[in-house]
């Protein structure tokens, strides 16, 4: 009886020594860990691309955007409705700014779900905490296509990333401002980013 406490007693000792990972961190590809910690230098070569060859319209929103200094953000400072736009910068464009359109981010039992909810691209997913900011595990779909859920792994015929997958970073940059950042997208651009807007 001693020795089965004492194991118990060990196995607890473990469990609470053992880091807890949130949501976002068991469900994230192997690829997408990796283009999550190469969000700077992405960022970086997109805006380098923006200032190369983008319209002044077009490189001033973009640094609008980026310039800002991020800031922490939580779930209930997201929950509401945004007006946002998705710029996406370098790869077959210097940059390419498009409209205003309406997301939304929902609290619900599995968590604080986003949906651009306008546009030709839709973007849907889950947010968790990573310290001060969010992280978005997200998938696109096309227009009114059914939305698509984030693979989790469920790569098809061996592929090493689905181009429906995104990652993207979440935090504020201001007063009713947040900006969501998705290092190398699987096509069309180096950096895309959404800003959002009350």
């Amino acid at each position: 009886m001693h020795a089965t406490r004492l194991f118990a007693a060990i196995l607890l000792l473990i469990g609470s020594a053992a880091p807890s990972f949130a949501g976002w961190q068991d469900s994230i590809t192997s690829y997408d860990r990796q283009r999550l910690a190469v969000l700077d230098q992405a960022r970086t070569l997109g805006l380098s691309a923006v200032d190369a060859g983008a319209s002044p319209i077009d490189r001033n929103a973009a640094h609008g955007v980026l310039d800002a200094v991020a800031g922490p953000i939580s779930a209930q400072q997201l929950s509401g409705n945004w007006r946002c736009r998705l710029m996406k910068l370098g790869g077959l464009e210097p940059a390419i700014v498009y409209t205003w359109h309406a997301c939304r981010f929902t609290s619900t039992p599995k968590g604080l779900f986003f949906e651009k909810l306008s546009g030709t691209q839709r973007f849907s997913g889950y947010a968790d905490a990573d310290g001060a900011r969010m992280i978005l595990l997200a998938a696109t779909s096309v227009r009114d296509e059914k939305q698509r859920s984030y693979s989790g792994g469920g790569e098809g015929f061996g592929a090493r990333a689905t181009p429906n997958d995104h990652v993207g970073a979440i935090s504020s940059i201001g007063a009713r401002r947040a900006r969501i950042e998705f290092p190398y997208p699987v096509i069309e651009s180096l950096f895309d980013v959404i800003e959002l807007q009350r």
